[in-house]
């Protein structure tokens, strides 16, 4: 096994990469957006170490210098991708705002546990050269790119398209699809270049999605219900597979192994996952493999509540698949050996919106309200929602916040109290799933005030920002 960092970023393989060091910091953004605290998102640097006197502690904290960003999703300046490659290395966190459209480029290979900035490609670049906005996802490519998709053009419609930069100079290049090819909406992506393919996914209008959600959008077409199939040589669009109107499909998971041609994707408002996968004819096809039933409640928006699945994740080993149900509340934990019927091993009902003494009552199981969780003594608000796995494969991390505006509507308590971050002990040879009561990271009582933790990545990689060809 190569050691890490002796060819290049990252690891030679998925398999080597289970091998590789514990976590022992962690970097997410932390957003202020939709909040009473009117001050910049920052990049929050947790201790996760639990030799360190630190533990659970935030130990740096990098504000952006503007307000209102909505910092989200994050990527790196290279990965296992360019693992063949001594000259690469991962040492810039690539951080794209939601709602501004700015993207922060921040060394954290100076001092890993104290990022600065970079560089701030602002605004009017990815106007002005891409004709797109709202960044989300940002993947390294094995070319020394960096590719983001968006969501949307520079008026609020929706777009889905991807902005290409420079991996040196971090100058917006332009865009990677030809030109008129960009999906009507945009948000996730994963690529398989052994299969000539990438895969992307749909959330919906930003503008109509920036402060809250309304059901009567999805009638009216705000919102996606489609995987569109990619031709990785060509940067053209082939194919788009119709998985039913109101399924909202947001991360998508091709298995790690560069060689396989399937993958999983995690339906929000329909409660879904579909596997996604090639044909003997050369085509993709997507069928529903697990369904969340949702719920029948009172005194919430509507009678019935869809689980929301939010975040979706596969173990480096390909053997497990994890999502989280942000409405629902709980995480769940599936053995994907035969991908086509995945198996429910473990389920771990956390917190959530239907808890004892709220205002929503669960119909026909008003005696069984679940207790609210309280891990030292801090009762949690919101829900599990970004889920990030250690490379080893036995800890899993849940952050609450899924974005302000749905915050807001959805958790109100989150907003006056913060987020946080849980850690779950994941049982890899029979499955389980066990609450660490000795781990949590309070973003409630940060030093300017409760603070919406998001998206969680290790300096080394991860399970979702690493692709291997």
């Amino acid at each position: 096994m190569a050691k890490h960092g002796e060819c290049g970023p990252g690891y030679k393989t998925p398999l080597d990469a289970m091998k590789g060091p514990r976590e022992e910091i962690v970097y997410l953004p932390c957003i202020y957006r939709n909040t009473p605290v009117k001050k910049p998102d920052y990049l929050a640097t947790v201790d996760v170490d639990p030799k360190s006197p630190t533990y659970c502690k935030v130990i740096h904290r990098l504000p952006m210098p503007n307000i209102n960003d909505e910092l989200h999703h994050s990527g790196w300046n290279n990965c296992s991708s360019c693992h063949g490659d001594p000259t690469k290395k991962r040492d810039r966190l690539i951080l794209p705002s939601l709602i501004s459209s700015r993207i922060y480029v921040i060394d954290v290979g100076t001092d890993p546990r104290a990022p600065r900035i970079h560089k701030t490609i602002e605004p009017h670049d990815v106007f002005w050269k891409c004709n797109l906005a709202n960044p989300h996802t940002s993947h390294c490519l094995a070319s020394g790119e960096i590719m983001i998709s968006t969501m949307g053009d520079p008026s609020g419609n929706g777009k889905g398209g991807f902005i290409l930069l420079d991996g040196e100079t971090f100058q917006v290049k332009g865009t990677w699809e030809k030109e008129g090819e960009a999906a009507p909406f945009g948000y996730d992506y994963w690529y398989q270049p052994r299969h000539n393919v990438m895969i992307s996914t749909e959330w919906g209008t930003p503008k109509v999605l920036a402060d809250g959600f309304n059901p009567k959008d999805v009638q009216a077409g705000h919102y996606g219900h489609h995987l569109h199939v990619w031709d990785w040589t060509k940067h053209t669009r082939i194919q788009s597979i119709d998985l039913g109107e109101g399924t909202i499909p947001l991360e998508i998971r091709f298995l790690h192994d560069p060689d396989a041609s399937e993958g999983f994707v995690g339906c929000a408002l329909s409660g879904s996952v579909f596997r996604f996968h090639k044909t003997p004819e050369g085509k993709w096809a997507a069928e529903k493999v697990i369904q969340v039933p949702s719920k029948k409640v009172k005194g919430w928006a509507l009678p019935e509540m869809p689980s929301l699945i939010t975040d979706i994740l596969i173990s480096l080993d390909d053997h497990y698949l994890y999502f989280s149900n942000w409405l629902h509340g709980d995480i769940r934990q599936y053995d994907i050996s035969d991908s086509k019927h995945p198996k429910l091993v473990a389920g771990r009902c956390l917190w959530e919106a239907a808890c004892e003494g709220g205002p929503v009552v669960v119909v026909g199981e008003e005696d069984s309200q679940p207790q609210p969780l309280i891990i030292k003594g801090t009762r949690i608000q919101g829900a599990a929602q970004m889920i990030q796995l250690s490379l080893d494969g036995k800890r899993l991390y849940a952050s609450t916040s899924l974005y302000s505006g749905w915050d807001k509507q959805f958790y109100p308590d989150l907003i006056k109290h913060g987020s946080v971050i849980v850690q779950i002990d994941v049982n890899t040879e029979k499955g389980g799933l066990t609450i660490n009561e000795n781990f949590l990271v309070d973003f409630g009582k940060e030093p300017e005030g409760p603070a919406l933790a998001h998206e969680i990545r290790y300096p080394g990689g991860d399970n979702s920002s690493d692709i291997w060809i």
